[in-house]
């Protein structure tokens, strides 16, 4: 701590530089004034890291030198040096945001290094928090999140438009697409980043730990409670609260959640006084929360409050313009925490990458990518770098090579199979029919429904023209 520098301020000559000399001893930097208006001409000339003042002085007193260092120098720490019969007004000052009090005179030196070193540690964990909050906002900063797809474009058009509101905010998208990055953008870009981000993983907590670790329980509550603990709403208090797999909830638990995000209160299990908070709500899920209604399994009422806002999240597949992207921003991660100085990929391997189908999304292409950063012994990634499905086949994610591909839906399935069969059977509706195990008339209609029915018509009629013409042939 030899670098840092303390400002000093007293209008007793033998106390200011009695307190100098103890600091200078301990490789301080120091420097002095007289008066509260002469530290404050100091704090315009250069920055200091902790301020001594004294409380009784003229022109300026230390508790106006509080006020007005705290405006013009924020992180600056200030300790109040004073003498016997003015602790109040030192105590005074701590309620204005003095960091601690010496009491000078009788004070041992000892005392003044030890509270000027606490302070000083302190502040370098507060500046270390600080740092790291800035670091994170910057990692989240939806403006550095990558995706030129339009699709995404929209969504974080509307992570810019909901981030400071207090709104809750359903997330919804496949595994692997993202939907905790967006959440922490939505913190990050608020107001409320500089308080919690609380992350609880609705899937993975038993059913009968979920209401504790949420509201938190009383000493006592229940077998193995030996102390009081807070819920994770308690955590979030001022912040941010994701609900991680919100459809995996116990149904007996969303009644009491519905209350939380209705009226921000709540009890500790095994208490009856109410808690209040502050707590913006994410939630996402990679279920259908409709169907989930439907099927009884999610209360309509929850549903309705969670998705105040929703953000869909696009599969991979369908934003492939970001793969090239996606993949150089992974591989810049990977090079840094693997210290390779790989610069690419190659062509060919990019053409692999463009056409898999990625049924595992952005999580899926990071660990590929990671492990051919890995392995790889060359300038640029190529294809035999990443795992085997897409070292065979540029489309490997198709099924048995039939054209069915993962993350197809069930109707295109159904219309490929149907258009399959006929093309094996000439266009013969009764033999596809036969094949199929369903009747002709259930055929024509899902062909009515594909649009290929006239296409289908066209070729009977010719069939049946040629047909009649052999038949007069041979008469």
């Amino acid at each position: 701590m030899t670098d840092k520098r303390i400002l000093v301020v007293d209008d007793d000559a033998y106390v200011r530089e009695a307190t100098e000399e103890i600091l200078l001893l301990r490789k301080y930097k120091v420097e002095t004034a007289s008066d509260g208006k002469s530290a404050l001409a100091k704090l315009d000339e250069g920055d200091f890291d902790l301020i001594l003042s004294d409380i009784k002085m003229p022109i300026m007193n230390g508790l106006e030198l509080l006020e007005a260092s705290r405006l013009k120098a924020p992180d600056t720490h200030v300790i109040m040096m004073t003498a016997f019969g003015t602790i109040e007004d030192a105590v005074e000052a701590m309620k204005k945001g003095a960091y601690d009090y010496v009491q000078k005179g009788s004070a041992d030196p000892a005392e003044i290094e030890f509270v000027v070193e606490r302070a000083l540690k302190f502040q370098d964990a507060q500046l270390e928090n600080k740092r790291l909050r800035s670091e994170l906002k910057e990692k989240y900063s939806y403006g550095n999140m990558v995706g030129k797809a339009h699709n995404m474009e929209q969504v974080f058009d509307l992570i810019g438009t909901v981030a400071d509101s207090r709104a809750t905010v359903l997330i919804t998208g496949e595994s692997g697409t993202g939907k905790e990055l967006v959440a922490r953008a939505l913190h990050y870009n608020s107001s409320r980043t500089a308080s919690p981000f609380i992350r609880v993983n609705c899937a993975a907590l038993p059913k009968d730990l979920m209401e504790s670790e949420l509201f938190g329980h009383e000493k006592g509550a229940f077998t193995g409670a030996v102390k009081q603990t807070r819920g994770r709403f308690e955590m979030a208090d001022g912040g941010t609260l994701l609900l991680d797999e919100i459809s995996e909830i116990d149904p007996a638990l969303q009644a009491k959640l519905l209350r939380v995000l209705q009226e921000r209160e709540f009890e500790r299990v095994g208490s009856t006084q109410t808690i209040k908070v502050d707590v913006r709500i994410v939630a996402t899920t990679n279920r259908n929360l409709q169907k989930e209604v439907e099927a009884g399994n999610f209360r309509e009422d929850l549903y309705y409050r969670l998705n105040v806002i929703e953000m869909a999240l696009p599969p991979l597949r369908e934003r492939k313009e970001d793969i090239p992207a996606l993949v150089q921003n992974f591989i810049a991660k990977f090079n840094k925490e693997n210290s390779k100085t790989i610069d690419g990929v190659d062509d060919n391997t990019m053409e692999h990458l463009l056409h898999y189908d990625w049924p595992g999304n952005i999580r899926e292409l990071e660990n590929y990518t990671e492990r051919a950063v890995v392995v790889s012994k060359g300038p640029k990634l190529v294809t035999s770098d990443y795992p085997k499905r897409l070292q065979d086949n540029p489309d490997d994610s198709t099924i048995d090579g039939g054209g069915i591909k993962v993350g197809m839906t069930v109707h295109d399935m159904e219309q490929q199979l149907i258009m399959k069969t006929l093309e094996s059977c000439k266009g013969n509706r009764t033999d596809a029919a036969n094949l199929l195990g369903i009747s002709t008339r259930t055929l024509r209609n899902k062909l009515h429904e594909y649009g290929e029915m006239k296409a289908f018509k066209e070729n009977e009629n010719k069939d049946d023209s040629i047909a009649k013409e052999l038949t007069m042939a041979a008469g």
